[in-house]
């Protein structure tokens, strides 16, 4: 019988696999449980928020009322006058432009261009990205109100203590000093909606309308679709088959992808990390020098070298007597697959020794003798200690790793690029997600369509980074090699 308290190691794969599934039904129930509790408590929290307005102070209901009134009645003038100033300015847009877009936004535009006739017409994608922009506007003005009103009520409970009320001078102070985080994230959270987050919203936007190439050319008003275009993704259709074979082939060379190129970068790490290799420096600056190549020109010498006229096809017909290859042909779909994988572990596997050696250097040697005082064999060694290590110190770029093989769009665009196979919808069988967006967008003028193929990729890329980071070792045992 197991002694209790020793740890005897993880179950076997199917037993877990089984425990998992067998949770399933549990999981579910718990899941919905949760959001009916969350449900539950939405009267009571209303009841809360009801209750708070009706006790709140003066001041602060009128800060509720109107930004900055609150401030001037605890006689903060200053402080007052600039909410004010933020509020009329609010207003203001959305009297002269504001409002305007938002309507523009659901409507898409009712006056179609009609160039013969002089008719300039609505341009619905630039309503769409104004009335974009002017939601992105409101949410930020519900955000300055909220601190308004708390800034109301932090003055009422100071001034409550018996503490004079603060001046404008120690407000600016305590933002350069107490609050000086805020204050220097505001110009950088500001670009970073107006050149990430607006492009971003706005592409999701765009995948339920039907924008693309023919309503440009027609001088059509793009319309709201719903989902349409996610449903042709995963009908039966042509859309539909060419998007579930590109997704399964994308991740597959994701995962073969980071395999080879981390686990070779760590194999070479720990060849060059043996005592008995002599010139360690002069090896190592092999996939380095490689590495410093700009990846574009790695990716045309290699497609020149596979060509049908290239020195591949020159030596297999002269030298072993053969016959040449179409290596990237219409029909060489895995010869071309496995190209791939090589020329992209020849691209990255020397980011990953370089990576795993700094790692390796870290390494307490003290741990390798007392598993070989204990018997266990090289490879036990491997497992039980360089592997964990090295996988627990590089779990984050690992996933970076996995995350720039799933959307490498340099490989197969430069090697096999232009190709179109049968049973494909304007895509190859070693197309990517990215390289079939690509084709869709930029060549096909397909813009709605392509933007759902993006927050899908979005989706399955973000699932899939979380699961693994908050499953790794990293997230879950933080204080292990410390």
């Amino acid at each position: 019988m197991a002694e209790s308290g020793i740890y005897h190691g993880k179950p076997p794969l199917g037993t877990r696999l089984g425990q998992w599934f067998k949770n399933v039904p549990v999981r579910f129930k718990n899941f919905f449980a949760a959001i009916g509790r969350k449900f539950k408590r939405i009267p009571a929290r209303i009841a809360d928020r009801a209750h708070y307005i009706k006790t709140a102070p003066r001041s602060v209901k009128a800060s509720m009322c109107l930004m900055g009134v609150g401030q001037i009645m605890q006689k903060q003038i200053v402080k007052g006058i600039l909410f004010l100033l933020m509020f009329a300015g609010y207003i203001v847009y959305m009297a002269l432009a504001g409002g305007t877009a938002m309507y523009d936004f659901f409507s898409l535009g009712v006056v179609p261009p009609n160039p013969w006739v002089g008719i300039e017409g609505d341009n619905s994608v630039v309503m769409m990205l104004l009335g974009t922009l002017a939601f992105i506007i409101t949410g930020f003005f519900i955000s300055v109100h909220l601190a308004n009103i708390r800034d109301a009520q932090r003055t009422h409970d100071f001034v409550a203590r018996g503490n004079p009320t603060p001046k404008f001078r120690q407000s600016l102070a305590s933002m350069f000093d107490k609050y000086f985080y805020v204050t220097a994230l505001v110009l950088p959270v500001v670009g970073v909606f107006v050149f990430n987050i607006l492009p971003i919203i706005f592409m999701i936007f765009l995948a339920f309308t039907d924008y693309s190439g023919q309503i440009v050319l027609s001088g059509s008003l793009v319309s709201w679709i719903g989902f349409a275009n996610f449903s042709q993704l995963f009908s039966t259709g042509l859309i539909g088959s060419t998007f579930i074979k590109i997704l399964g082939w994308n991740l597959l060379w994701a995962v073969m992808s980071t395999f080879l190129n981390y686990f070779g970068g760590l194999a070479i790490a720990l060849l060059l990390n043996k005592k008995i290799v002599k010139g360690k420096r002069i090896w190592r600056a092999f996939p380095i020098l490689a590495f410093a190549v700009p990846g574009f020109i790695t990716l045309l010498a290699f497609k020149f070298m596979f060509s049908n006229l290239g020195p591949i096809n020159y030596y297999i017909e002269n030298t072993f007597g053969g016959t040449g290859q179409m290596f990237f042909g219409i029909d060489s779909k895995w010869s071309a697959r496995t190209i791939g994988w090589l020329v992209n572990a020849w691209l990255s596997i020397p980011s990953s020794m370089l990576l795993a050696t700094g790692i390796l250097a870290n390494l307490n040697p003290d741990l390798y003798e007392a598993a070989r005082i204990d018997g266990a064999s090289p490879w036990k060694q491997f497992i039980k200690i360089t592997l964990p290590f090295v996988i627990f110190a590089t779990t984050p770029v690992l996933i970076g790793q996995f995350m720039g093989n799933f959307n490498n769009f340099g490989v197969f665009y430069f090697l096999r690029g232009g190709i179109i196979c049968d049973g494909y919808f304007l895509a190859s069988d070693t197309d990517l997600l990215i390289n079939w967006l690509y084709s869709l967008s930029i060549d096909n003028k397909y813009y709605s369509l392509g933007a759902a193929i993006s927050i899908i990729i979005f989706v399955i890329a973000a699932v899939i980074s979380l699961i693994v980071y908050v499953k790794s070792p990293s997230y879950a045992k933080e204080d292990m090699y410390r």
